[in-house]
């Protein structure tokens, strides 16, 4: 009886929309190789002070770093990459991608200072590796990024397609159209289970083409009379290029602004793509032409604090600035999570009696994910056995094994992060079991986990504010005043009346022990603490975090 198995396990972006980072494993229980699909990040807010990052806790797949056999990118988003050079360290496997992901990933690990070439293996546009058990086919699709790819995962088993990031594009603009040959010769040969996107789930229709911004970007350009401003996502090539087309057809220049334009053009460029277009202004040489022979493209579309966009309107930029009469264009979506920021940095824009333009106002922007209908294309090129929705949160999976159900579908399965699934042997997939799963933090440069005792002191300062209480001890053992100061705490609240209350509070405390004996003065510090936390608390309704410190003299 062959007891060997198919298994998948998400350890991020299922149940969430961002961090992907997807394990396939085919063997017995002593004897298994394994493969990850995409090690992506998501980005924190403000409920994780100093936290920019985060990405899955790879500890899982690190304990069996001995049966891994690569790690396959399906395309550059963040999400999907943006991990990989934090993971990579720990497991030292190659790494398969397409050249324009290939060119992203290497700068990643320069930056760290490490010599990626030699494990990273470019895999053609609709490219075939094989990794022991696995045979794996590149398959082109359209995205909101160049080269984007759905794998199918061929086993002893049977076949797996695992779609990545996509929507059916009829016109994209930049790259190939998507491969509806591979994808139905695919479905011919039976999918035992296909693992899909679930982003746009909720919306009806189809997500529409780049060639259709493109054309509403240009009517819009064309009737501006003076200095433009867009701002996009850095990766989305195709815009990036409608952006130039627009310029060149009104008669402007375009002028790159924010690094990561700069390194993306950079490295399109370096792969083949926007050789038809003219080199950029510099935004220094920019600022001496026209305001009307203009067109600025910045990053920052999401109001990010350091992004060109932001540093633009708040008047901090070295080299671009807006005026009166000018337009933004925001030609992005909000992405959830960024609307508080978006909208205020929009009020900013207005007050200045700049014209604003949005996807809420305008067509200025399609969504790089599918739509239902571009769903029914492809549950109807590939057949599946089964539906595995990933990529969102579980409202989305939810719905999206409703969508399942109406497409006939014979078995779908909801999933979260974490969870072991064996696609076979078997009728359908199943969870068999739960993996360790957990999410990993980048504090400054650091890994550290959830519970990090870092990140729960910053959240404690962020909300209590901090106090710190020095005890100066003589020889012998005499107290001096204590030295007491704060941050973050009320100021109307803390007058000097509080001080002395604490201070009367430490010396009728040290009364209470021997200040020459060391051994005490654990006990001591603790008693402080709690009694000084204490009154801040009566009088302000703040716990803050606190120090003490004991120096004899």
């Amino acid at each position: 009886m062959n007891k060997k198995e198919l298994i998948f396990c998400p350890l991020g972006g299922s149940g969430e929309i961002g961090g992907n980072m997807n394990l396939y494993a085919y063997g017995d229980d002593n004897d298994k190789e394994w493969i990850i699909v995409d090690t992506g990040v998501s980005f924190a807010d403000d409920s994780v002070p100093g936290i920019d990052l985060i990405y899955p806790d790879p500890g899982y797949i690190i304990d069996k770093k001995n049966d891994l056999k690569g790690i396959v990118l399906t395309h550059a988003h963040e999400d999907h990459i943006g991990a990989i050079s934090h993971i990579w360290p720990d497991l030292k496997c190659n790494i398969y991608a397409t050249p324009f992901t290939s060119v992203l990933i290497k700068e990643k690990f320069k930056e760290k200072k490490i010599d990626i070439v030699p494990f990273l293996k470019i895999v053609q546009l609709n490219g075939k590796i094989k990794l022991g058990s696995f045979e794996i086919e590149f398959v082109t699709l359209t995205h909101s990024i160049l080269e984007p790819n759905g794998l199918s995962i061929k086993t002893p088993a049977g076949t797996l397609l695992h779609t990545g990031d996509w929507k059916v594009d009829p016109n994209p603009l930049i790259g190939d159209k998507i491969n509806e040959k591979k994808l139905r010769e695919i479905g011919e040969n039976k999918v035992l289970a296909m693992i899909c996107d679930s982003t746009n789930i909720f919306y009806p229709g189809r997500a529409g083409s780049e060639l259709d911004v493109r054309q509403s970007l240009l009517k819009i350009m064309s009737l501006k009379s003076k200095r433009i401003i867009i701002t996009s996502f850095a990766s989305n090539v195709a815009r990036m290029e409608s952006v130039f087309y627009c310029a060149e057809k009104i008669g402007r220049e375009v002028s790159l602004v924010g690094r990561s334009m700069h390194r993306i053009f950079k490295a399109a460029r370096q792969c083949g793509y926007l050789n038809n277009v003219k080199d950029p202004l510099d935004p220094r040489d920019a600022k001496k032409i026209s305001r009307n022979k203009v067109v600025y493209l910045c990053t920052g579309s999401q109001g990010e604090p350091l992004g060109a966009m932001k540093r633009i309107i708040k008047d901090i930029h070295p080299d671009v600035f807006i005026e009166k009469g000018d337009t933004v264009i925001f030609s992005s979506k909000i992405i959830p999570g960024n609307e508080k920021k978006l909208y205020a940095l929009h009020n900013d824009i207005v007050k200045k009696e700049v014209e604003l333009i949005t996807e809420e106002t305008d067509f200025v922007h399609v969504s790089g994910h599918p739509n239902r209908e571009d769903l029914k294309d492809m549950y109807n090129w590939v057949k599946p056995e089964s539906i595995i929705p990933v990529h969102g949160e579980h409202r989305h999976m939810n719905e999206h094994i409703k969508f399942a159900k109406e497409m006939q579908i014979p078995h779908a399965l909801r999933i979260e992060d974490g969870d072991i699934v064996r696609i076979s042997p078997g009728k359908h997939p199943e969870i068999i079991d739960k993996a360790p799963s957990g999410r990993m933090y980048l504090d400054g440069n650091i890994a550290v986990g959830e519970n990090s005792q870092s990140i729960k002191e910053r959240k404690n300062l962020s909300l209590n504010g901090y106090l710190e209480i020095t005890l100066i001890l003589s020889n012998s053992g005499k107290l001096s005043k204590p030295v007491i100061s704060y941050r973050g705490i009320p100021e109307n609240s803390f007058d000097e009346k509080i001080i002395f209350e604490m201070e009367d509070e430490i010396f009728n405390t040290c009364k209470t022990f021997s200040m020459k004996n060391k051994n005490q003065e654990k006990s001591l510090i603790e008693i402080v603490k709690q009694n000084c936390r204490k009154i801040i608390k009566d009088k302000t309704g703040k716990k803050p975090f606190t120090n003490i410190n004991i120096a004899r003299l």
